[in-house]
């Protein structure tokens, strides 16, 4: 039996975001229905507080959107670096991710606010 052949994509567009410090961070204008379906599904809240929900929430639109993020100069668009990145991220850096996603939310993609 032949592998399976993984579907082409096409890139999707993207939207810069550059925070006061120059740093720029590369978002997804959409996301597949599924994507969508798959962020909107309720958490689990019995394994979880409300805080861990939220913290998973932002975790997995920051994980879905973002395409790179150049911090300091270094620019990152591995995905598994870039999550790796935004954990370890000040408070003030977070911050400013969890407004610019959900400003790009509004403008973008309503159907996950």
């Amino acid at each position: 039996m032949a592998p399976r052949k993984r579907r082409e994509r096409e890139a999707a567009e993207t939207v810069d975001y550059t925070d006061p410090d120059g740093n720029v961070l590369t978002l997804r204008q959409s996301v597949s229905p599924r994507t969508v379906r798959k962020l909107n599904k309720p958490q689990r809240k019995d394994a979880a507080s409300a805080e861990d929900v939220w913290a998973r929430r932002n975790e997995m639109l920051f994980e879905y959107l973002a395409v790179s993020w150049e911090v300091a100069g270094l620019p990152l668009d591995d995905q598994k670096m870039l999550i790796g990145r935004y954990r370890m991220a000040s408070a003030d850096e977070q911050r400013w991710v969890r407004q610019t996603i959900a400003a790009h939310l509004e403008r973008y993609l309503p159907e996950l606010l």
